[in-house]
């Protein structure tokens, strides 16, 4: 006797399709008109991106295990960048302006400027500017950002409530995709999304970012949300949630401190590069089957681990 396998009654919606980057590298997303990996139900037809996180500079508190994989180059964001996509494979750069932190060195636009300019030079992968989550130093430096690299179609984030007519107005100048970021609450993503349209930023240029908390540190609110907003998209045919989902995952497995402790400061704990990277791989997975399209990782080891399950789920 055959078995059936139940299937889920999609409305017809389709998750927007998005382009960021330009030439032979550029990267589409979206496109699915069923959960992610469930090929047996609808087009799954794209594999979802990794995006590995590069800093503008190093960070105080940088775990060794990412030092010894990554070795000199973290102290120069080109040369960073340009590993990522030769020796990794990165899909797109992440590339954070952890300096411009008003609470740290509070480095200003032209660094800014002057560090996402030899990135763009040194790759042709996409490259997605990511701020400090301070509204009024982002409005400024991905302003500035936006205006002196017009022509690499760059993804800028985060975009919130806070300084979404700045920088959204920015992403409609200069043909930039919004990067809308809410804090793990779907109505305030689908809000958003809504306030980013009628300011008049194109479907097109426009992804969410859910917020994504880590392995034990939120994971499954983040989870929750990615979910419903998945299913109103496909089953409902809300057009506010069609959109790309980034998840900007690398940073908070590797700040707790389960990702930090050595071996002999706790022993039970194993072998903190092991551990870690299983931790940053387990949440990318984790949002991966919830419907995420792009992941940003920090180790290159998490990054094999992810691709070869994507594959599996999805071929």
């Amino acid at each position: 006797m055959a078995v059936e396998i139940p299937k889920t009654k999609y409305s017809g919606g389709k998750i927007r399709e998005i382009t960021l980057g330009t030439g032979d590298k550029a990267v589409t997303l979206g496109g699915q008109t069923a959960y992610n990996f469930h090929t047996f139900e609808g087009e799954h037809p794209r594999k979802i991106k990794v995006a590995f996180m590069v800093t503008d500079i190093l960070p105080d508190d940088c775990p060794a295990a990412l030092k010894e994989a990554w070795g000199d180059v973290m102290g120069d964001p080109a040369a960073w960048a340009k590993k990522a996509q030769d020796e990794f494979g990165a899909d797109m750069i992440h590339l954070e302006l952890i300096g411009t932190d008003p609470n740290g060195k509070d480095l200003g636009p032209d660094h800014a400027v002057d560090v996402v300019k030899k990135v763009a030079e040194a790759v042709d992968v996409p490259i997605v500017v990511w701020g400090t989550a301070n509204g009024a130093k982002d409005t400024e430096v991905l302003r500035a950002v936006a205006e002196a690299v017009p022509d690499r179609r760059l993804g800028l984030g985060p975009v919130e409530e806070g300084d979404y007519k700045q920088v959204g107005a920015s992403c409609l100048a200069y043909k930039h995709v919004a990067i809308a970021s809410s804090p793990i609450d779907i109505n305030l993503a689908k809000q958003l999304n809504i306030l980013l349209t009628n300011l008049g930023v194109k479907d097109d240029d426009l992804m969410i970012d859910p917020t994504t908390g880590g392995l034990g540190y939120g994971l499954e609110y983040s989870f929750s949300v990615m979910e419903r907003a998945r299913q109103a998209a496909l089953t409902q045919n809300d057009d506010k949630l069609q959109y790309p989902l980034y998840n900007n995952l690398g940073k908070e497995i590797w700040k707790v401190k389960e990702a930090k402790l050595t071996k002999d400061e706790e022993p039970t704990l194993g072998d903190e590069t092991r551990r870690a990277v299983l931790m940053e791989a387990l949440t990318a997975v984790t949002v991966m089957t919830a419907g995420s399209d792009v992941v940003v990782l920090r180790h290159p080891q998490s990054a094999k681990l992810v691709r070869w399950m994507s594959d599996q789920l999805q071929d």
